[in-house]
This record gives structure tokens, sequence and C-alpha cells, in this order.
């Protein structure tokens, strides 16, 4: 797998002469992405067909894995054995339907809102809430580091004022914002709004939102009440708060936030998502979010499938799964920084972990730990765990930004603590392997060996062909 994924980093712009200049400008843009061996390729999932550790999947409850959510969802199917499996239109036409309305009516009470819109994707809905809900005259104040489909979705939005602020900074929040007051003469007037975008948790850094003190800011700053809340809670549905209904839950902010999405393809492994709000906003993204109105209603197992998640968080049947994500990360990280291979090498900065918040005081509530590396690097930490068994994922330029490296590691509720002492040891060992290599130690040359093994194979079918 590692060497076919290799072989798939090869330049071939440079073989394309003959071919059409349709295809040959792809393969030249395509080019520019395998300098950096940062070509997206699909893979077979190792983890699920094979031997090998998920440390990858954002399996996170192990819903998927342990076979609870396929046990509930053919439950599900058999209570509507009439249901036709597509909606055959678009909810604005004829593809709406009960089962659909019944669902969205039960998630939207299981997290406490007036509605709940089901769609497609949580890309979808964060281009349907952008470009739909904010009104010309608005401004979108947004978190520089929120989702790429949140980027996208705001540069289809109709206002003209869109302004970043630095990552998880309060103040550097109230400066922003300031800002938009002071040029903005209607927001100032109180005749339009700011709509402040941020995610509950942030997946590259697993870091969580001060919410909180974002909307304690804003109330102050903005006493009529016209800065608005979208919260993304995609990396924390199933994972945080009372049942895993999220950080607005946990925290008793539901009135104070104007709209959420809570997405499917995660920790519930599902498809999906919901957006959540007033009637207000429901209406308005069933009229003006063109990702809503010109593509089909979800289908009956879709939804079915989403339903049978949350009937298993709602009857408590996640909590348990809830906790042990807890224990395995904060045992995963007191292991890791008690290892000497690794302090050596975290000293050199060759690796870190990154995590913002104090796991020896509180309990870790994120599934997800990030690894930094230097450049290319992260590449190497993938082999070398690969080798050793276990499914990772390196994060490189452009899902980030350049400098950045990193593999993300995702725990599970299902990983077993030997599990994690094996992780722990195959970083470490690959640690220490890179001190050596930096310092110029040993026979190990300057490329690991797990990298070299990768290469070699990747040449040797070259010259077979």
């Amino acid at each position: 797998m590692l060497a076919d994924w290799m072989r798939n980093q090869k330049l071939k712009g440079p073989a394309a002469k003959s071919a059409t200049t349709f295809d040959r400008n792809l393969e030249e843009a395509l080019d520019v992405r395998r300098r950096d061996h940062a070509l997206y390729t699909l893979k077979r999932n190792l983890w699920r067909e094979g031997t090998a550790i998920d440390f990858s999947s954002s399996d996170a409850l192990s819903l998927g894995a342990s076979g609870l959510l396929r046990k509930e969802f053919n439950k599900e199917l058999e209570c509507y054995p009439n249901l036709p499996p597509g909606p055959s239109s678009s909810r604005i036409m004829d593809g709406n339907y009960q089962y659909l309305e019944m669902v969205e009516e039960e998630i939207a009470r299981f997290h406490d809102s007036e509605t709940a819109l089901f769609v497609g994707s949580g890309y979808d809905a964060n281009v349907a809430v952008f470009s739909a809900i904010p009104r010309p005259g608005d401004a979108i104040l947004y978190d520089e580091l929120v989702h790429a489909s949140a980027h996208d979705g705001i540069q289809q939005s109709q206002t003209a004022c869109r302004v970043s602020f630095r990552h998880n900074d309060v103040e550097a929040f109230r400066d922003s914002l300031e800002t938009v007051i002071n040029s903005q003469q209607l927001i100032r007037q109180g005749k339009r709004s700011v709509i402040v975008a941020v995610e509950s948790v942030y997946s590259m850094d697993a870091d969580f939102c001060p919410l909180q003190e974002l909307i304690d800011a804003a109330r102050e700053i903005m006493p009529a009440g016209n800065a608005q809340f979208y919260v993304d809670e995609a990396h924390a549905t199933g994972i945080i708060g009372p049942q895993g209904r999220g950080l607005v839950c946990k925290l008793g902010v539901q009135k104070e936030v104007a709209i959420r999405l809570h997405t499917f393809g995660k920790a519930l492994a599902s498809s999906g998502a919901v957006i959540l709000g007033t009637e207000t906003v429901r209406s308005a993204l069933i009229n003006f979010a063109r990702t809503i109105i010109f593509t089909a209603a979800p289908g009956f197992p879709v939804v079915a499938a989403a339903r049978s998640s949350y009937r298993l968080m709602a009857t408590g049947q996640t909590e348990q799964a809830q906790e042990n994500i807890e224990v395995l990360v904060k045992y995963f990280l007191d292991a890791i920084a008690s290892n000497a291979a690794w302090q050596k090498a975290e000293s050199q900065g060759i690796v870190s972990v990154i995590v913002n918040y104090d796991w020896e005081q509180k309990p870790p509530v994120s599934h997800i730990v990030p690894i930094r590396t230097r450049p290319r690097y992260s590449y190497w930490l993938v082999f070398h765990l690969a080798f050793k068994g276990f499914v990772t994922y390196p994060v490189e330029y452009p899902i980030i930004s350049k400098g950045q490296s990193r593999v993300r590691l995702a725990f599970h509720a299902n990983n077993s603590k030997e599990q994690i002492v094996d992780l722990v040891s195959a970083i470490c060992s690959w640690a220490e392997e890179m001190v050596e290599i930096e310092l110029g130690q040993g026979d190990v040359g300057k490329i690991p060996r797990a990298a070299k093994q990768v290469y070699s194979s990747m040449y040797s079918d070259d010259a077979m062909n």
C-alpha cells in the first residue's frame, strides 16, 4: 500500500507530451501536488479489511467497527419495510416525506433546538448557511481555522464584510468585532447583524473554542443582540457534552447560539448532517440555499442510519464509549510524555504533541491528538507506524499551512490499552531513530529505515518495468 502511494507521487507531466492538451494540462496541474508528495489517492481500508489497527478514522465511538450501529440500523429498516430507498425529488418539490420530518423533530429535541434541517453533508451545510443566511449589509466574523467548507461558503455569501480573527484568541475577537462595528454603519445602528462563525472542536489542533468567552465579549460589545453565533459541532457530535449533544449543550448556551451544525459522518458512523436553528432560519435555508433547493432530499436509508445513531446516544448506549475515549487519550498522553526517547526528540524540535489543555488536571474530551513533526517527517512517521501495523494519516499543505506538518491520531472507544502501549512504543522508536539521524550517530543514514524500504520498493518496481 505504501509503495503504491509513493508511485502515485511520481511526476507524469513530462511523460504526457503525446497526450491531448486536455489531459496534459491536467497532469501538469496534478504534478504540483506530486512534487510535494501531496497527491490525494483512493486506497483500500486496511484496518477494515485486514489486521491493521485504526488510529485514523472518525469512527470515534466505534459504532461502525463494533457492529452496534448496524444492529440498530437493521431494526430500523425492518420497522419501515415499505419506505422507498430514494426520495425521487428535491424537498421543495415532492421529495419531502413524513419519516424525514419525524427524525428532524427528534434530533431537534435531542439538541434542545427549535428545528433541525437534514442535509447531505457538513460541506453542504456550511455552504448553505453562509450563502443563504447572511443578508447584504451583514458581516461575517470567523475564526481563521474554520473548516475549508466554511471558507467556500463564505466566498459565496452576499456580505461584502468578511473578517477573520486569530484562532481561539478572545482579545483578537474583540478587536475584530469592534473594527467591524466601526466600519459598518448599519451594523453600528443595529439594522444589520454580525454572523460569528466558530467550531466547537478544531480537528487539526484538537483544541476547543472558548465559546462562552466569545459570547460574553459579543454581548458586551453589541448589547443590542445583533451578533449571532454559528457553531460547527462536527467534531463534538457524540463526543462532547451529555450523551454527546455537543459543546453548546454542555455549556448550556443553546439560546445564545443562532445556528448549529451537527454531522453524522464522524463519530456517529453514518452520513449527512443537520442544521439547527429557529423556524425563521430553517425557512431561509429552504428558500435561499442552493445546496438544498437544487438537490434530492436525503433518502430513507441515510435518514434511518442517522436516527439509529441518535437512538443509541439518547438511550445512553454511547456514554461508556465517551468515557473510554477520555481514558485512552489520557493514557496515551501520560505514556508518551514520560518516554525518554520522546523527550529527547521533543527537545530537539523533531516532534511534539499539540494539546492545548492540561490533561493532568482534567480529563481530555477530544478523541484527536495531533503529533507535530518537521516538514516531510510526517510521511516518515506514518511509514514507520504502517510497518508496525497502525493506520495513521499524514497532514500536510494544502490541508494545513506550510510548515505545520503533523500526524493526526484519532482514538476510538474500542482501542485497548495494549494497543496504546504498542503505539507509543512505535512512535518513540521512530523518534529515537530520527534523533540519531539528525545527530549523525550510528549507521542509519539520512533516511529512516521504514521510509528507505518504501522508497526502494518504489524504485525497484520502476526498474522491473
